[in-house]
């Protein structure tokens, strides 16, 4: 009977790339280990798949009765629904600590790096495996993605030592030109429904026990973001009533100016100035040099939430 290595709900790129990375590493030691995801894959993801000769994992929801592998999160909110019918065997990931528990001992890889692929690269070196160069190549557009081609907070020198040992595997001579390729598919917009943008990398989290639902998209310049704003504001709306939300955000962030436009609708109408220190106009705010949602976005909103 296999076991699966899955990401969060609504995937992005690390949380497809890390399942698909961790179920080779498993199958290298023996091991029968699946890669499967919890939703549709974004347009960036499917670049880097298919740029890679990868397939993409295949649609798994329910875990129940199963072993599995979490990638990418670590907080209940982001996993299937009934994992706690399932056997967490293993937990990889470069968040916070969530609050999935276990009745037995687990394998726990948690690092304060950029990506989860950082850390599934360092698993590889102490089990003493080779990367296969098409997993080399995912693995490095995943610490682009996460890192935001470097320009997180979030990204260490660990996490750039891993992608130029990673280009050379794969043989990508120019992993930065590489980065902004999939920032431009990511930039592309148009056509898609706003639904499908807030929802395309989004995550609830658990805040002194109210729901806030986090959404954010990246691009080479927000003016993309423009003519489709008001929509994008409507969704949030609906998304918030829908899922019984307290809070939903919108971090819309521009990569090139290193900062993003923060869009909140929320029940309290003081939270995000508290949580951020800005003055919000009709609940938008620009935040200069605020690009990392874990870092420069979830903390400061549970601070203000406890």
């Amino acid at each position: 009977m296999p076991f699966y290595a899955v990401g969060h709900k609504t995937p992005d790129t690390d949380a497809i790339v890390a399942a698909i990375a961790l179920a080779d590493l498993k199958n290298q030691l023996g091991e029968d280990v699946i890669p499967v995801r919890q939703g549709d894959v974004t347009p960036e993801t499917q670049f880097v798949l298919d740029r890679f000769n990868q397939p993409t994992p295949e649609l798994k929801t329910s875990v129940a009765g199963e072993s599995v592998y979490i990638v990418d999160h670590s907080d209940l909110a982001q996993s299937p629904d009934d994992l706690a019918e399932a056997t967490v065997l293993g937990i990889v990931d470069h968040h916070k600590l969530g609050d999935i528990t276990t009745s037995a001992p687990l394998e726990c890889w948690i690092r304060p790096v950029g990506c989860s692929c950082t850390i599934i690269t360092e698993m590889y070196h102490y089990h003493g495996l080779s990367i296969p160069k098409d997993i080399a190549g995912i693995m490095l557009c995943a610490i682009l993605s996460d890192t935001v081609i470097f320009k997180s907070p979030t990204c260490t020198e660990l996490d750039k030592k891993v992608v130029q040992e990673l280009a050379d595997i794969a043989g990508v001579d120019d992993a930065q030109a590489l980065g902004i390729e999939m920032f431009k598919v990511k930039s592309a917009v148009e056509g898609t429904p706003a639904r499908d943008l807030v929802l395309r990398d989004f995550k609830d989290f658990s805040m002194s026990g109210n729901k806030v639902g986090v959404g954010q998209l990246e691009a080479i310049d927000n003016s993309v973001f423009t003519a489709i704003k008001a929509e994008l504001e409507a969704e949030l709306v609906k998304l918030k009533a829908e899922g019984e939300r307290h809070t939903m955000i919108l971090v819309l962030t521009d990569i090139m100016k290193e900062g993003s436009e923060v869009i909140v609708v929320s029940n309290d109408e003081t939270l995000a100035e508290r949580a951020f220190g800005a003055n919000f106009t009709d609940g938008k705010a620009w935040l200069d040099g605020v690009l990392s949602r874990k870092k420069q976005i979830i903390p400061p909103l549970e601070k203000a939430l406890s």
